[in-house]
């Protein structure tokens, strides 16, 4: 939705709907200091609302500022919202690198609408679905849906199509919303779904849609495509590879958040990872782990002996999952300046 019908009253609005078009008529500052009250997911919702209104009759906006006592004030209101003004208030109220990752869920969940009808679905019922169709095809979809999804979907396709929806996905620019109604309407009918279908002009496709796709897949899926990119194109794969994390960006993390991905780690788990690291990085997982699993830690490590490379990829692609989530979520972030600060 993106606006508010003229003819539909505000007692079908929802709560977080109604928050949102007081919180559009509010200056900046004033709208953030309300905003920052909520909890996350409160913020977030609201936030998504705020996306969606864009615009809000004048009639609408002010018989619902009359609910809120508080903020009543003369005068006919007229409210205007979208993704700037969304993203400013979670900028204003949470700073600039958690408001960067609460829009980047936010967008996840929106540009999901057309074919949220997936979301349900069991991956192997999609996979069937999709069988047959264009490589174009499956990777609109994918970038439709939401990352987690996407990323099974695309680890159950034949390798060579999972590199190639890659690629499509990476490469993908502004499609049109007729474009994109007719694909989710072919494939809602052919689900035997009921789903309504919303539109969207959003551009979903580029090369961070993909890395937020197969940085859930598992280790094995990720190598294969990256690989075929190279094949394929090989300063695309490069581009890819920059965005993605790796192991090496544990020292990029701050103390607390590293300590917190280092608890969730068992120290033998962490000894193979560690295997062949950078001097830097285990010097900066030793100062952020307690005395007790340091000196485990170092014991694992001098007495583990020779390790497979799967093994030590392996161990450390699931500490990389463990940033990557936190990440994703808005929760941690990772210092990008600090890029050129070691080398292997």
């Amino acid at each position: 939705m993106n606006s508010v019908e003229a003819a539909a009253p505000a007692s079908t609005l929802t709560g977080a709907q109604k928050v949102a078009v007081v919180l559009m008529q509010l200056s900046p500052a004033g709208a953030a200091s309300v905003f920052a009250r909520f909890s996350e997911s409160e913020a977030e919702e609201i936030a998504a609302e705020i996306v969606r209104l864009q615009r809000v009759p004048s009639a609408v906006a002010t018989s619902v500022v009359n609910e809120f006592h508080d903020y009543v004030k003369k005068g006919r209101r007229s409210a205007r919202g979208g993704r700037d003004f969304a993203a400013g208030l979670l900028e204003a109220s949470f700073g600039t690198d958690k408001a960067a990752g609460l829009m980047d869920r936010l967008t996840g969940v929106m540009v999901g609408k057309s074919f949220e009808f997936l979301e349900p679905m069991a991956i192997e019922q999609i996979i069937a679905l999709l069988d047959g169709e264009l490589a174009q095809t499956t990777a609109l979809v994918l970038a439709h849906l939401r990352p987690s999804k996407a990323s099974a979907i695309l680890t159950g396709l034949d390798d060579n199509l999972a590199v190639e929806v890659s690629c499509c996905i990476a490469t993908m620019g502004p499609v049109a919303p007729e474009v994109i109604a007719t694909v989710a309407e072919v494939l809602r009918e052919r689900a035997g779904s009921a789903a309504k279908l919303a539109s969207s002009n959003e551009n979903l496709g580029g090369v961070q849609p993909l890395v937020n796709i197969i940085t859930r897949t598992d280790s094995r899926t990720e190598r294969t495509i990256l690989n075929g990119l190279d094949q394929v194109d090989v300063e695309l794969a490069g581009e890819v590879r920059a965005q993605m994390l790796t192991f090496k960006d544990l020292v990029r993390l701050d103390p607390r958040d590293l300590q917190k991905i280092l608890r969730r780690v068992s120290p033998e788990s962490l000894a193979t990872a560690l295997k062949g690291a950078p001097v830097v990085v285990l010097e900066s997982v030793k100062r952020n782990i307690s005395e007790r699993n340091r000196e485990i830690l170092l014991s694992e490590m001098a007495n583990s002996g020779p390790i497979r490379a799967s093994q030590v990829e392996e161990a450390r692609a699931q500490i990389v999952r463990l940033i990557r989530d936190e990440t994703a979520s808005g929760t941690m972030v990772i210092h990008r300046a600090e890029d050129e600060d070691y080398i292997d």
